[in-house]
């Protein structure tokens, strides 16, 4: 009971800090990112992918969309509240427009994620405004390197550069999965890592419900490729791939199991003749 009312103390404004050093509001604005669907990315050495999963709000509505393109060389995926999303893909959009507009090429990413970092960061510090209840998964291509980039930014203002990661509700399972295969995604084809996405997001599916052409929606960029969105049948058959390697790792572990078993038996069965 005291610590609930110490803590009431000091939540009551983004720009108090708590005695512990905190800051309890952007400690909630990140809270909300968790409560968000799920959202992973992941790159190669040319390419960089996003999967996320849509949320309908009955059965009577449409999907919510999760992918958002904010230039031909860049993405983004959502985690938390979506209208604080567009706010910041209308900023992102306009900042790449006006770099095109004033030096005829494509904003460098590292450029982009910082001053956006910055914004984020201005609303943990300005008593008039709140922070941005969302999280955001980016990918790029650095025109000047041909290099993907995916990046990911925090209510906080903070910001990383992954190779792989995963954000919003039950995206540990996620993380867990990508952490387990990240060796094999330098290396990975188009298809291959699009597949590594749905696998990903398969363990973030609520409930009894299923990864879908409905639910799902995968967007990808690359060195040749600009950034394009795939949903509805477009991506039934990347999950009919899904479907064909989850049936041939239940054969193989299968097979596995039969293969202990076997083996189990003839152990007994010399040791029976020994005895």
């Amino acid at each position: 009971k005291r610590s609930r009312m110490f803590r009431n103390q000091y939540d009551t404004d983004v720009t108090v800090w708590s005695p512990e050093g905190r800051l309890l509001q952007v400690e909630y604005a990140m809270e909300s990112v968790k409560q968000g669907s799920a959202c992973v990315g992941l790159k190669s050495n040319s390419l960089c992918v996003l999967g996320a999963l849509k949320r309908n709000v009955s059965a009577l509505s449409s999907h919510q969309k999760k992918l958002l393109e904010i230039d031909d060389h860049m993405g983004i995926g959502i985690a938390g509240l979506t209208a604080d999303a567009r706010s910041l893909a209308k900023y992102m959009r306009n900042e790449c427009l006006n770099n095109k507009y004033v030096y005829g090429a494509p904003l460098p990413p590292h450029l982009l994620m910082a001053d956006l970092a910055d914004k984020h960061q201005r609303t943990t510090q300005t008593y008039v405004r709140r922070p941005f209840g969302v999280g955001l998964l980016v990918a790029s291509i650095d025109a000047r390197t041909d290099t993907p980039r995916l990046y990911q930014t925090c209510p906080s203002g903070n910001l990383y550069e992954f190779t792989a990661s995963a954000i919003g509700s039950r995206s540990q399972s996620a993380r867990t999965y990508l952490e387990k295969h990240h060796q094999a995604f330098p290396e990975a084809t188009k298809e291959q890592l699009i597949v590594h996405a749905l696998q990903a997001l398969v363990g973030c599916v609520s409930g009894d419900n299923e990864l879908t052409k409905e639910n799902g929606s995968i967007g990808i960029v690359g060195k040749d490729q600009k950034f394009t969105l795939i949903e509805g049948d477009d991506l039934q058959p990347y999950l009919d791939q899904l479907e064909l390697n989850t049936a041939a790792d239940d054969d193989d572990e299968d097979d596995d199991a039969d293969a202990d078993a076997d083996e189990d038996e003839a152990k007994e069965d010399v040791e029976d003749m020994e005895t």
